[in-house]
């Protein structure tokens, strides 16, 4: 009963390609996403006894499910009701629009990405870039917050190293959610971010649509306890200035908070600074408004200076681009925030009964606790050795110092901030050592010009010089104002004081 059957070739192989799609599908990928899911929730479990902010449940809910529920968001559906019967539209249209809105802000964190693949490359980077120091960090405060707490992390906006830096910091502490604008939606760095737990936003965007289901995400993560990251000034800055605050995320995730409910936001102010910030050519371009640079000059400047580095690196004479340090301020709650406000008014003769409507007022005007915040991240900018330097460089800039004149006129900058109770980083504890190192970095960028010994800025480079010490120069007011309970002004106010 045997027969043989013959088959055309085109139909085997068919047939192969069938029986073997079937067995990728169900066999393959569901057994490595068995095998996955099942490291990543063991790596998870290590990680919530060690962190001092447990991973939230909300970060390891199915991307697909959060689309959905962001999608179908009551507010957002009244938008789209609204929108449709103004612009003549199908509603059908305007929910593919927010479907795809919500897609492309909605993250997909993975832990294995983050904890061990984006761990370890940030740690070698910015170890392989800078001296990385951590200056200070509150981690009592961190762990004495419950879980009915949700973290925001806001920090000061130096260089889109900020990124890498923080995550490798951070990632002893929490798992950070980070608002990425557009420019790193590009192949595999946007897979990376998603998976990292980042989301994006459009800076400019004016559709309400757009604009509503950004908030209602912000708002959502911020209920679920997502430990979140953000920058207030909303970009890099482009003189080396603190700046002040962009009211967009921070007006979202205070938007219809409810005092007297059992979430709170606590803000963790963090300070930022580096010895060098590879962008600060550009940024200074940028602030005058100036064309940018070709693509064939960035190259040419990128070759010369791997070039350069590692010809450095040959003689031995690679001292990597300085420090990078970073200080993580006193936790802010929310409602004491309020409270604190309120039993401002009251003393003032406010009855008790109008302690919400006050309360209500007070988030309304969200300038006011956005002005305080950048106030405390300004109070713990870190001040390292070539912000140092370069205030005292700028401050008479046509002066030659010898090697101990400058050391004398830095070690003054360095009291009067110690005075007024800032951190000063000083490497190895040692003042001369800190101006060597300063003055080494500027030297090697023909930042400073050495001869016969003295020491005197590069007219040519003054700009440059100036932007390292804009990074310190509102810290003699913020402490003052601080303790005034006043407001963070523009940054013309603070360099009019500077000057």
């Amino acid at each position: 009963m045997s027969a043989t059957v013959q088959l055309p070739w085109w139909l085997a192989m068919l047939a192969l390609g069938i029986c073997a799609l079937w067995l990728l599908q169900n066999l393959l990928v569901p057994s490595a996403r068995w095998f996955l899911r099942r490291r990543a929730n063991r790596l998870i479990e290590r990680l919530n006894q060690r962190l001092a902010l447990r991973i939230p449940g909300f970060k390891l809910t199915r991307r697909e499910v959060l689309v959905d529920r962001l999608s179908f968001d009551p507010r957002i559906i009244e938008l789209v009701d609204r929108l449709s019967a103004e612009r003549d539209l199908p509603r059908e249209q305007l929910m593919g629009d927010v479907r795809d809105y919500a897609r492309e802000i909605v993250p997909a964190f993975n832990a294995l990405v983050y904890f061990n693949s984006a761990y370890r490359l940030a740690r070698r980077l910015v170890h392989a870039l800078y001296r990385v120091r951590l200056g200070y960090a509150d981690d009592a405060a961190l762990e004495r917050l419950g879980p009915e707490s949700s973290v925001v992390f806001l920090m000061n906006h130096r260089s889109n190293m900020d990124y890498i830096l923080a995550t490798y910091l951070a990632a002893e502490r929490t798992a950070l959610s980070y608002a990425v604008g557009e420019w790193a939606r590009v192949w595999p760095l946007q897979q990376l971010i998603r998976a990292m737990g980042g989301y994006f936003v459009r800076r400019d965007s004016g559709d309400p649509l757009y604009r509503r289901v950004l908030e209602c995400y912000v708002q959502m993560a911020a209920e679920g306890g997502v430990p979140q990251a953000v920058f207030p000034e909303g970009r890099l800055s482009r003189d080396g200035r603190l700046g002040p605050a962009r009211l967009g995320l921070l007006g979202y995730m205070t938007r219809n908070f409810d005092p007297a409910g059992e979430r709170d936001i606590v803000f963790i102010p963090v300070g930022i600074n580096y010895d060098r910030v590879f962008e600060d050519r550009s940024l200074l371009l940028d602030a005058r408004k100036l064309p940018r640079r070709s693509l064939g000059f960035k190259l040419r400047t990128t070759v010369e200076f791997v070039a350069r580095t590692s010809w450095q690196a040959l003689l031995r004479r690679r001292y990597r681009n300085g420090y990078a340090c970073v200080n993580f301020g006193e936790p802010v709650s929310l409602k004491a925030w309020l409270r604190d406000r309120v039993d401002q008014s009251s003393e003032s003769g406010a009855v008790r009964d109008e302690q919400l409507d006050q309360q209500a007022a007070a988030l309304s005007d969200v300038s006011r606790l956005a002005d305080n915040l950048m106030l405390r991240i300004g109070a713990i900018t870190p001040i390292l050795p070539v912000a140092l330097v370069t205030r005292v460089i700028t401050a008479e800039p046509e002066r030659h110092f010898d090697a101990s004149e400058l050391v004398v006129a830095v070690k003054a900058v360095q009291e009067e901030f110690e005075a007024a109770g800032h951190r000063v980083y000083l490497p190895r504890g040692d003042i001369a050592y800190a101006v060597d190192v300063g003055k080494r970095l500027l030297r090697l960028r023909g930042l400073l010009l050495e001869k016969d010994g003295a020491i005197t800025a590069n007219p040519a480079e003054f700009e440059v010089l100036s932007y390292y010490a804009n990074s310190i120069a509102h810290l003699p007011y913020v402490e003052n104002r601080l303790e005034r309970g006043a407001d963070f002004d523009t940054v013309e106010h603070i360099a009019h004081a500077d000057a």
